[in-house]
């Protein structure tokens, strides 16, 4: 596949297991890619076994090429920044002094930043003030990116031209992207389906069986629906690959960080114990959603007990309890 005009040489920011799945996808739609990680050693790593720590077994082409300098990612066309929403902004602080102005800007992060309540684009565009900015996500887990497994994602900004080519640019037979002009909506479904995912692990951990676990995922989609359209998102988007996609994949399996994270708290552990050292956004996402839903009157009770877990002023059970109490009323 021929690189498009304009989007010959993609940077990545973030040589963890999902940057690197990107910048393989990336390659694999005929671009050049820079993929920038934060020390020398993840760069001399992949230069020696071309392959990334965090995503082993998977072969980096050469078209793939490591850095640990911001200045080498000068000369790319457009930039994916694969870091956690919480280190977005620290990201872009980085970034930003050297690269032009007006380079495009794509954030891969899943979460709302706790401190300020803004999405990702939001904190892309206070940051770095000019730059076109846009949403990547949906359904997919690194591993599959990363071995050529058919997945099929979203990618949204206010400027649904640039979106679209962006989405032709990194498009392959494996890895299809589809635009949307859309960038609120994907955030939110992106950042609450990790939430809902903590959720459904605990409901396996605690052993409610796979009943529950459906129920509690129609529930919490509703949750998902009632503060999506009260912030703008279109209900298209949100029953789409960034929204219902990404919840059915996230909630279904302990390849999913933040369903893994659940489940451990559903078998007893503690918050700090659940993570077992790997990020789970939603545990930084639920306090803040939870808090933004309060002050615009928007019930979400699941995402609640969720925060009210993760914080420690309700125990699992105590607040499974709580949820199971709510009266019962229309659908």
């Amino acid at each position: 596949m021929s690189p498009g005009p304009g989007f010959a040489t993609i940077g990545v920011v973030g040589a963890g297991a999902y940057g690197a799945a990107l910048a393989l996808a990336a390659s694999r739609a005929g671009r050049t890619v820079r993929l920038w990680a934060r020390d020398a050693a993840t760069v001399e790593a992949i230069d020696r076994t071309r392959q990334a720590p965090r995503l082993p077994g998977i072969d980096l082409p050469a078209a793939v090429q490591a850095t640990a300098r911001r200045g080498d990612l000068a000369g790319c066309d457009a930039l994916i920044l694969a870091v956690p929403t919480q280190s977005l902004r620290q990201a872009c602080a980085e970034m930003a002094p050297a690269l032009p102005c007006g380079i495009p800007v794509v954030s891969a992060a899943k979460g709302i930043e706790q401190a300020s309540g803004l999405f990702p684009t939001q904190i892309i565009a206070a940051a770095w003030p000019g730059a076109p900015t846009a949403i990547l996500s949906g359904p997919s887990f690194a591993a599959d990116i990363g071995r050529g497994l058919p997945t099929a994602v979203t990618l949204a900004s206010g400027a649904p031209d640039l979106a679209q080519a962006l989405a032709e640019a990194l498009s392959s037979p494996a890895f299809r992207i589809y635009h949307s002009g859309d960038p609120r909506g994907v955030e939110i479904g992106g950042a609450a389906k990790n939430v809902l995912a903590i959720a459904a692990g605990i409901a396996i951990g605690l052993g409610f069986g796979e009943s529950a676990r459906a129920a509690l995922v129609a529930r919490g989609f509703a949750e998902l629906r009632r503060f999506g359209e009260a912030h703008g998102a279109e209900p298209e988007t949100l029953m789409g690959l960034s929204g219902l996609g990404d919840v059915v994949l996230s909630c279904a399996s302990p390849q999913s960080r933040n369903f893994a994270y659940g489940l451990a708290l559903g078998r007893g552990m503690s918050p700090a114990e659940a993570s077992g050292g790997r990020l789970a956004e939603g545990a930084f996402t639920a306090p803040i959603l939870a808090s933004m839903a309060r002050a615009g009157g928007i019930e979400t009770p699941i995402a609640e007990a969720v925060a009210a877990i993760i914080a420690g002023r309700s125990g699992v059970r105590e607040a499974v309890a709580a949820l199971l109490a709510r009266p019962l009323k229309a659908e």
